[in-house]
């Protein structure tokens, strides 16, 4: 196959060149397995011909991140359990061989767990034909009349094809008969290969419609497996040695003059039917590396890949022979591809050289999803990641595809079983971003400028030569009688020849004449044959200027058909992809409205919550209101009777020292008395003064008293009560009284009086040069729960900056204690008054403000 040669550098030609074409993305199907036994529990189900849904294992629980929950996963169709493989044929591979024939590449591969159907799916049974097979009978029923002979095309061994001419494909044919077959390796399976009869039943046959009838075609196979990471032939013909057999040579891969990566070395056979084509396969499947396992009883244990290249080249301009010119060879190819499963070896208990097997099938499927993650986030984010191809052999060999020169399909095969649910899933995820990829739609080919129908018109004219013409002009053929005597007839009749008489001058005459007539009538008979050759090929190239107008109106018809097939696949396409998204977007806002009408129930249970808390609060407010009138009603008169009781002790007190000083004057007169009188010889009695009565009895009138000596009437010593004033108070000073405004009246009796004060909210730098001294009061709440005022006082002096600063010197501290706060003992104003009278006074109030001023003083 040889094209228009691309630039040096072929990947960013690659991306320039797809950038301008239309994408499509990968189509991913996705078919169910049949369960093996009733009893086994099924993790998926079939929503719709489009959707499935799994289901985790009941003994699976669901972790905090949500894996394990019911999750739906969408492909461009799924395929139940009920499925037959022609179905699937229909709709996966059908297309591909009709791309394949209009020399469009095109790649399928399956891909799923160990034991999910992927063979199966590729190859199939006896009776029930795979995709490959179905492939190979679909291409050779649509080109199976129009196939050129054996060695007239020729793989260059460089992933190009040459055309012979007759001569050397004969030689070539000659040659290859001749030459005696290779041993054959024996195998040590017993089975017979299956024929491709069993695989495929006539009714089920299908051929393709657009085959081009002006071209010859050839079919190429080849099959490879891809082993441990290495690629080897499975068509190679290696002589067999008993004593030293040989381990199979790997092969490489290299790239061709269009950038395009190929099998170096890989055998390509020429087969011309369908049997022939089946049985090069089965060739090579019964050398494929499969495996016995604890999960699949013919595991495969490598990645095969079957090609089928088909070669075609446009007929000539009479129609009979191939047209000698390599460029107006095309090739293309189809890659069927049927990777091996991936498994756990903690399931498969593998060892050994299956463990190894496992490791690098497993490594490869990895390459393969990063592969296309980065793919996907290079087209979805627009970054220019290198895509890592080249770390496993079978990304390194497909990457032409997904640069754009084919289609690409994959076909998802999961076991519905509980046991491979983990291993499902993952598959899924895969599955899923797969089909975010788009592949650049495959440009056609070029057609050939050469007339369309030469090869119909040359068997035409070969049939009609092969037979006899009517009388309008047709050859005779010199064996047949009738034709002659038809003709003889045609012809004026001879007179009799017979001469009797030598002066006989009438016989010839009439003779000569005669046959003068019939040379004039052949001759007439030859100018109208001419002309009416003349006029049928007139005709026939008026008839063949009208079939290739018409045939180019037909290209035309159709390549607008094909334009509006794409546009409205597209359509159809973005319709799904709509509908998908339609169906995404109905299912989030159906869980938005449950979302919402969660939070609207919510809502409306804490409203209501919040409005019965705002009664409630109105109430306690309401209910402190009171309560704080009441309390206020009762510190009043509860302050009223303290005053009483105070005003009532204080003069207790007072009558109480004045007995006690009166009582001492009395003593004192009487000793005097004695002193006086004892000097004159007297003697007198000292009396013990009594106690003068109480304020009701000194209402009374007073009673004589019989004493020798004259009475001294007492009199009350003057009460100096302890005046204390605060050190705020200065005389001459100037304070700043700083009071912030988030201090909260307390109502206290003790208050702080500062005459010449300025009163500030917050300190500045004006009031404190006007001012000697400075105050601020601080309240702070105290580790009992009372709030405590402090003043802090101090000095202002002037800096040498000219501003000012404050020295502080003392803290005055104001507390509020609870009179009936737990753990505090009220004392009594004095010794002699007992605890009845104490208790008496006592009035039951929550809370009393006792303003202790100045008791605390500290230096800072």
């Amino acid at each position: 196959m040889q094209r228009p040669g691309k630039g040096k550098t072929p990947r960013r030609h690659g991306q320039k060149k797809t950038s301008n074409t239309e994408k499509d993305p990968v189509g991913v199907y996705c078919r169910i397995r049949p369960l093996g036994a009733e009893d086994v529990e099924c993790c998926i189900e079939m929503i719709s011909n489009s959707t499935i849904q799994l289901h985790p294992p009941d003994g699976l629980k669901a972790n905090r991140n949500g894996e394990f929950k019911e999750t739906q996963y969408s492909f461009k169709r799924v395929f139940g359990i009920k499925t037959t493989q022609m179905e699937l044929f229909e709709d996966v591979s059908m297309p591909l061989v009709e791309d394949l024939i209009r020399c469009k590449n095109g790649l399928l591969f399956t891909y799923g767990v160990t034991g999910s159907g992927k063979t199966f799916t590729m190859t199939g049974y006896p009776g029930e034909g795979g995709l490959l097979p179905r492939v190979l009978d679909m291409l050779f029923n649509s080109i199976g009349p129009l196939q050129a002979k054996r060695f007239v095309f020729k793989p260059d061994d460089k992933n190009g094809m040459e055309i012979q001419n007759q001569v050397d494909a004969l030689l070539e044919r000659q040659k290859r008969e001749n030459q005696p077959l290779p041993p054959k390796t024996p195998s040590s399976r017993q089975k017979a290969d299956p024929e491709f009869a069993d695989m495929i039943s006539p009714e089920e046959a299908c051929k393709s419609s657009s085959v081009d009838e002006d071209s010859c075609y050839s079919v190429f196979v080849s099959y490879i497996e891809i082993y441990n990471n290495y690629i080897y032939d499975l068509l190679e013909d290696t002589p067999y040695d008993p004593i030293r057999p040989k381990a199979p040579q790997s092969k490489i891969l290299r790239e061709d003059q269009n950038h395009n990566m190929y099998v170096s070395g890989c055998t390509e056979v020429e087969v011309k039917s369908t049997e022939e084509a089946f049985e090069v396969f089965w060739k090579g499947q019964k050398k494929r590396r499969i495996a016995n396992t604890q999960l699949n009883r013919e595991s495969s244990r490598s990645h095969s890949v079957f090609t089928v290249k088909l070669a075609q080249a446009p007929l000539d301009a009479d129609g009979d022979h191939i047209l000698q010119d390599k460029n107006q060879v095309n090739v293309s190819q189809l890659c069927l591809v049927d990777l091996a499963g991936s498994e756990r070896t903690s399931r498969t208990r593998a060892e050994g050289s299956r463990l190894r097997e496992a490791g690098n099938i497993n490594q490869s499927l990895m390459t393969l999803r990063t592969c296309i993650e980065v793919l996907r986030e290079n087209q979805m984010c627009g970054t220019n990641k290198m895509v890592p191809y080249r770390d496993s052999k079978v990304t390194h060999l497909f990457k032409n595809y997904f640069d754009g020169e084919g289609k690409v399909r994959m076909v998802v095969c999961v076991n519905p079983k509980a046991d491979d649910y983990e291993e499902t899933m993952l598959v899924m995820r895969f599955a899923e971003m797969t089909q975010e990829v788009e592949v650049a739609r495959p440009v056609d080919r070029p057609i050939c400028v050469l007339a369309s129908g030469r090869r119909h018109r040359n068997q035409a004219f070969k049939e009609e030569l092969s037979r006899n013409l009517d009388e309008r002009g047709g050859p005779i053929h010199p064996d047949d009688p009738t034709s002659l005597t038809q003709l003889m007839d045609s012809l004026p009749p001879l007179p009799p020849c017979e001469l009797v008489d030598p002066a006989d001058d009438q016989t010839l005459p009439r003779l000569i004449d005669v046959l003068e007539r019939r040379i004039h009538i052949r001759q007439m008979m030859s100018e109208q044959f001419k002309n009416r050759v003349s006029m049928l090929r007139s005709m026939q190239q008026d008839f063949d200027s009208l079939t290739a107008t018409k045939e180019n109106y037909i290209h035309e018809q159709r390549a607008k058909l094909d334009e509006k097939d794409k546009i409205m696949s597209n359509q159809k396409a973005e319709m799904e992809r709509l509908e998908k998204k339609s169906k995404m977007l109905e299912y989030k806002i159906d869980i938005l409205q449950k979302t919402t009408n969660i939070y609207e129930e919510d809502k409306r249970s804490l409203q209501q919550e919040l409005e019965t808390r705002e009664q409630r609060l109105q109430s306690e407010l309401g209910e402190r209101r009171r309560m704080e009138q009441r309390m206020q009603g009762m510190v009043v008169d509860t302050k009223m009777k303290w005053e009483k009781e105070c005003d009532r002790r204080v003069n207790a007190k007072q009558l109480e020292m004045q007995n006690k000083l009166w009582v001492k004057d009395e003593k004192l007169k009487q000793l005097k008395a004695i002193v006086t009188e004892g000097s004159g010889g007297a003697t007198i009695d000292l009396e013990t003064p009594k106690r003068p009565a109480r304020e009701r009895d000194r209402n009374a009138p007073p009673q004589k008293k019989r004493s020798g000596s004259p009475k001294a009437t007492p009199t009350a010593l003057p009460v100096h009560p302890r005046h204390r004033r605060s050190h705020s108070a200065g005389a001459g000073e100037k304070w700043v009284d700083h009071t912030p405004a988030s201090n909260l009246d307390l109502g206290t009796v003790l208050q702080p009086i500062l005459p010449n004060a300025i009163k500030v909210s917050a300190a500045s730098e004006k009031a404190l040069s006007k001012c000697h001294k400075y105050m601020l009061t601080h309240q702070e709440l105290a580790s009992d729960g009372e709030i405590e005022t402090r003043l802090i006082k101090g000095d202002v002096f002037k800096t040498r900056g000219g501003g000012q600063c404050v020295q502080f010197t003392d803290i005055e501290t104001l507390r509020q204690e609870s009179a009936t706060a737990p753990g505090r003992k009220r004392r009594s104003g004095s010794g002699d008054c007992p605890a009845g009278d104490i208790n008496e006074n006592v009035i039951p109030l929550s809370s009393i403000n006792v303003a202790h001023g100045y008791q605390k003083r500290r230096k800072p």
